[in-house]
């Protein structure tokens, strides 16, 4: 007996010392191999952008509000921690696989053999025979190959992945909320332009009728004037359901049906991103998505571990034992106990080729999902381009409406002037009021286009989620 433990015990340890045959160490791919921006006019490539929490970037109390209202009820974000609690039920199924399992059971069997039989035919007669047990069963398999470790690894980044799954969709849901608001402000504060507007042009309206009335103008200025106010309105109609609209979504963000929404003004917003210091690809990072990803490239590896090591041997210890007897009350005597264990090791040698077959397609598997994470890092390389081209346009472009607008506004004040005097043709007040206001829209379309490219870059970035 000593000597079958000694060489189970030796053919175990030489078999343990070739566990590397099978699997391998897991290492982070590298998909940032001549990575950059193409924004060299607006990045310092030497420069670690910090990502801030979102509370320090989005200063506004009311969106504050609407942001934390969202996060804890969105549905898109209870559904992602459902994923989360699954992940970490086979977590722990995965962390207790070195562990035996260990069942027990209790039976009564009740037979009766047939006379016809040649057991039957020696005893002449029927034998009844009741038989009782309670059983207990071990049975434990040997991790020789790493593939129990492999399988809990692969459980703990599928766990991990559902983690950042979970902060990806709150990033997603910040920034959503964020830019959902700031177009909210965006059209209220058009809202007030074509209010102004409205204001304005039924003054001119007013005007113009004065000077029919003294000859200057004729019934066509007057009418060419009347549908420009008409015009204003239906423009304020369009904004008005707009501002609906996007209060039955930002309300849907926050699960919860349409309703009113609480909210500062548009003069008033501020936004904590800072993009003079340009932002490095190391930024990257920081991204929930590319860690999903990553985590999901690293489940695959682990998978295909598994997959080759079921190409060698097994190694199974089980042990049994309880009581046996046919007659009930001599069940829990001692004489009644039983027990046997077992050692065996089975090596697979025809299959249909199922192993074969399992691993090539772990080896897919792994290299879509290294595909899949190198397409996550690109991706989130041109939306951190595309921010930053976004904001460097948009603050030009900002600059040139407020001065389109300015010249338009002292067009229109000259334009109705020399009408007064009688010195202007009524079609030059028009143009130049209709000009004016379309450049007012634009600069307020043009700063939320500003904000909302913050708004996508600090996302890019990371988005700041703990």
């Amino acid at each position: 007996m000593k000597t079958l433990y000694k060489t189970a015990f030796v053919a175990i340890t030489a078999v343990s010392l070739q566990s590397c045959i099978a699997t391998k160490d897991y290492q982070k791919p590298n998909a940032w191999e001549h990575a950059s921006f193409n924004t060299n006019e607006v990045v310092k490539d030497s420069t670690v952008q910090s990502v801030l929490p979102w509370q320090q970037v989005f200063t506004d109390a009311a969106l504050q509000q609407h942001i934390q209202t969202a996060l804890d009820n969105n549905l898109d974000i209870r559904v992602a921690l459902e994923n989360i609690n699954q992940a970490q039920s086979y977590l722990s199924q995965g962390r207790m696989g070195h562990l035996p399992t260990f069942t027990i059971g209790t039976n009564y069997t009740h037979s009766v053999n047939s006379i016809n039989t040649q057991f039957g035919r020696i005893l002449g007669q029927r034998q009844r025979l009741d038989q009782f047990d309670i059983t207990g069963s071990l049975g434990w398999e040997a991790d020789i190959w790493g593939k129990i470790t492999s399988k809990k690894l692969a459980a703990e980044a599928t766990y991990l992945q559902t983690v950042a799954a979970h902060q990806a969709v709150k990033t997603e849901l910040i920034s959503m909320v964020a830019s959902n608001y700031y177009n909210l402000l965006a059209l209220d504060a058009q809202k007030q332009v074509a209010l102004k507007t409205i204001e304005n042009r039924s003054k001119s309206l007013e005007t113009n009728k004065a000077l029919k009335d003294a000859g200057r103008v004729t019934e066509v200025a007057v009418k060419q004037t009347e549908a420009q106010v008409l015009s204003a309105q239906a423009l304020l109609l369009d904004i008005e359901n707009n501002i609906k609209i996007q209060e039955n979504s930002l309300s849907i963000l926050e699960g919860m049906f349409p309703k009113e929404i609480e909210r500062s003004t548009f003069a008033d917003l501020q936004l904590n991103v800072d993009t003079e210091e340009g932002v490095s690809i190391e930024t990257l990072n920081n991204r929930p998505d590319i860690q999903a990803a990553e985590l999901g490239f690293r489940n695959a590896f682990e998978l295909t571990n598994v997959a080759k090591a079921s190409f060698y041997p097994t190694l199974k210890l089980t042990a049994s034992g309880g009581l046996q007897s046919v007659e009930f009350e001599k069940l829990f005597d001692p004489t009644s106990f039983f027990a046997s264990i077992v050692a065996g090791i089975a090596q697979p040698i025809l299959n249909g080729r199922q192993i074969r077959t399992q691993y090539e397609i772990s080896l897919s598997n792994q290299e879509k999902a290294f595909l899949n994470y190198k397409q996550s890092v690109l991706n989130a390389s041109k939306e951190i381009s595309d921010a930053l081209y976004a904001i460097d346009i948009n603050k030009k472009k900002l600059v040139l409406k407020q001065q389109e607008a300015e010249a338009y506004t002292t067009a229109v004040n000259y334009s109705q002037e020399l009408l007064n005097n009688g010195m202007a043709n009524y079609l030059e007040v028009l143009t130049a009021t209709e000009s004016e206001l379309n450049a007012q829209l634009n600069i307020i379309t043009t700063q939320y286009n500003l904000w909302n490219a913050n708004i996508q870059l600090y996302k890019a970035m990371g988005g700041g989620v703990e």
